[in-house]
């Protein structure tokens, strides 16, 4: 049997990479896996040229993806990452016509995200025409988010007009590792209240009681809640208006300062971790003061949501700096031993790629890191659905 029979591929289209893999829902094998960069450039004109590189990838293995439609050795689905589905969608979904220009109408509430996943989507759909698309929306976790954690205290009628609430992002994240920590501590979701940390160049928390999300850092865009590679996260709201009264800068403009130019590039000069350590080592006073906002962010949203689940059983750290920076969990969670949260040194060591407890065995609150796998978490909803 073919090795694409049965196989998911995702795909995760932004502005200027494509990354795919082709995996086994059922059993988590990944086929093969890849990213293709430098979109938009001479070698690689657009997502079409993107995708038929991975095409040509997988061609080079002896995986024909493009002779699957209609056959039962092909794809069983092509799975897409969106990161905003707005009120429309909740859930995984087919898509047709209506749905993608429908995610493309939601470009405005995640400009760096949405309208690259609509070029993804769309292309897919020409160059697979056969095998049925279906895309999983970051949002969809924090949907039924309670009332008074997903609603904006701004005009009620104006809110309910043009869907302005607190969506959340990363949501696919976000639940795959509160399940995933859940049955490393061999208990029932339904039973686990828990903290999910998915620290990356973009970053969210969320408090996950009982399996089902309450709160979570990111709101209407992924622009709110914690500080991020080169995004401001939470802001004086008249920070934006005194931007625009008194510095002149258009509406353009402060939205590439917050989303590109801030958080720790914008006050370091740097966004990558590795870097930034670097820059600390040698005595930089702007990455370390760019570690300091970061660190006292992100206890700030450990502390509320402490509060909104009445305690914690788990607090798990995933994604890129989540599994890599010990250094940042070590000093995210300093200090808190009489909370019943606690770091053991010894476990807490370098980059972590499989799950793993770095508290002490007898801690009231387990500290875990649990590498996500969005894509796995995708293909299964995709096969699925």
């Amino acid at each position: 049997m073919s090795a694409v029979a049965g196989a998911v591929l995702v795909l995760n289209s932004g502005s200027s990479s494509l990354k795919y893999q082709l995996l086994h829902p059922d059993s988590g094998e990944v086929v093969h896996g890849g990213i293709v960069e430098r979109i938009g450039e001479a070698e690689v004109p657009d997502h079409k040229a993107a995708l038929r590189l991975v095409f040509d990838e997988f061609a080079a293995r002896g995986l024909d993806l493009t002779d699957g439609a209609g056959s039962p050795e092909g794809l069983a689905a092509v799975g897409h990452r969106v990161v905003h589905g707005g009120r429309s969608f909740h859930s995984p979904t087919v898509i047709d016509d209506h749905v993608l220009a429908e995610i493309r109408r939601l470009s405005s509430l995640a400009p760096l995200h949405n309208p690259a996943n609509a070029q993804g989507i769309e292309v897919a759909r020409e160059l697979l025409p056969g095998v049925t698309q279906v895309a999983v929306f970051d949002t969809a976790f924090f949907f039924d988010l309670p009332a008074a954690a997903a609603t904006y205290a701004i005009d009620r009628e104006l809110a309910e007009e043009h869907a302005l609430r607190r969506y959340g992002f990363h949501g696919t994240s976000h639940e795959y590792v509160s399940q995933q920590a859940a049955a490393f501590l061999g208990r029932p979701t339904t039973e686990v209240n828990q903290i999910v940390l998915h620290l990356g160049n973009g970053a969210s928390a969320s408090a996950v009681r009982g399996g089902r999300a309450v709160d979570t850092s990111m709101g209407l865009t992924p622009l709110e809640g914690l500080v991020m590679g080169t995004r401001s996260g939470d802001i004086d709201p008249g920070l934006v208006l005194h931007l625009g009264r008194s510095l002149g800068m258009g509406i353009d403009e402060i939205d590439a300062l917050l989303n590109r130019r801030s958080g720790l590039k914008g006050i370091a000069g740097e966004n990558d971790f590795r870097a930034l350590g670097a820059l600390i080592a040698q005595g930089d006073e702007h990455a370390k003061l760019a570690y300091d906002v970061y660190i006292h962010r992100l206890r700030r949203y450990i502390g509320a949501y402490l509060v909104d689940l009445g305690g914690a059983d788990a607090i798990s750290f995933t994604a890129g700096v989540g599994e890599n920076a010990a250094q940042v969990r070590a000093d995210a969670l300093a200090g808190l031993a009489g909370f019943g949260i606690v770091v053991d040194p010894e476990r807490n060591v370098g980059r972590i790629s499989e799950p793993i407890r770095i508290s002490p065995d007898d801690a009231p609150v387990a500290v875990l890191v649990i590498p996500t796998n969005e894509e796995l978490a995708i293909a299964r909803e995709a096969a699925a659905l």
